[in-house]
């Protein structure tokens, strides 16, 4: 049985109510002063939200989560209209080490929502509200991707949570950056995930993590053996499919290609640096300079 195993069942002795310790910035650079009023107290309104909700059906068992929403308001209105990109981003501990590895980085540039100063934030997972289904969405795939980490397909119902919050957006007065449009949206990633045909994905997801806890607590090369086998299972999945246009393929080498370059350096062949280049050619000057400094 594999040690992941015990440490699950360790920290499964204390329970929390919420999952998520989620850190909230705010940047209104970009939005008159006059406006800045209007969201006095945002950045609190959801820092609450994110941290004192509860995302599951039941108390959550494991530590809470470390992620950030990093928030930076392009436009305001007086009449409480918004819009803003965000960052998103999370991360797990490398078992029994004091590391961490980050698990998501999403840079979403259209979120687009209304606030009144003080409005109350009230979770309602059956109905559509442009600000909290947009945090209600985020979270779950921060839970989800943390337990797909841990547990392979553990997340699939925060994904599914995910995915009827996207159903519901879609037909909503607030479809930007929900519906498939350009090089990134919330109904890409979530349907990505939950395709079948990316299930192998899924599958290699799980076994990355594994890697990198082996690869520290049990034996260095067998731990790159394992980092390395998943990236040959993405690469014989791009021959099946079009992975270059996978959001969800490019959402995990925008968190992991950095930990990749670090945890393979030395690596005996380094072909598996060419493979990269392929399957994740905009990380490409990464793989090129461990190349030439090897």
């Amino acid at each position: 049985m594999k040690f992941l195993i015990a440490f699950l069942l360790v920290i499964s002795t204390v329970a929390f109510s919420q999952e998520l310790n989620c850190k909230v910035s705010i940047n209104m650079d970009n939005i008159p002063i006059s406006n800045r009023d209007l969201l006095s107290g945002f950045d609190r309104a959801v820092s609450d939200y994110m941290n004192k909700t509860r995302f599951s059906n039941s108390d959550w068992q494991n530590d809470k989560i470390d992620c950030a929403l990093n928030i930076l308001i392009l436009t305001a209105s007086n009449d409480g209209n918004f819009s803003a990109q965000v960052v998103v981003t999370s991360q797990r501990p490398v078992y029994k080490s004091e590391k961490n590895l980050q698990v998501l980085r999403i840079n979403d540039a259209n979120w687009s929502f209304t606030y009144q100063k003080g409005q109350a934030l009230v979770s309602n997972q059956s109905s559509f509200d442009p600000l909290t289904s947009f945090l209600d969405y985020y979270a779950d795939i921060i839970i989800g991707f943390n337990e797909d980490s841990w547990d392979e397909f553990g997340g699939t119902p925060y994904f599914n949570r995910a995915f009827n919050i996207d159903n519901l957006a879609i037909t909503s007065n607030f479809s930007k950056g929900w519906s498939r449009s350009g090089m990134y949206s919330r109904q890409a990633l979530i349907e990505d995930i939950l395709n079948d045909k990316y299930r192998p994905f899924r599958e290699a997801f799980y076994q990355y993590y594994y890697g990198i806890d082996y690869y520290v607590n049990v034996d260095k090369k067998k731990g790159q053996d394992k980092i390395v086998s998943t990236i040959e299972t993405l690469a014989s999945l791009q021959n099946k499919i079009d992975l270059l246009g996978s959001v969800v393929l490019r959402t995990f080498f925008d968190a992991n290609s950095g930990e990749i370059v670090n945890y393979l350096n030395g690596y005996s062949d380094k072909s598996i640096f060419q493979i990269l280049k392929k399957i994740d050619p905009s990380h490409t000057a990464k793989y090129d300079a461990i190349l030439i400094s090897n």
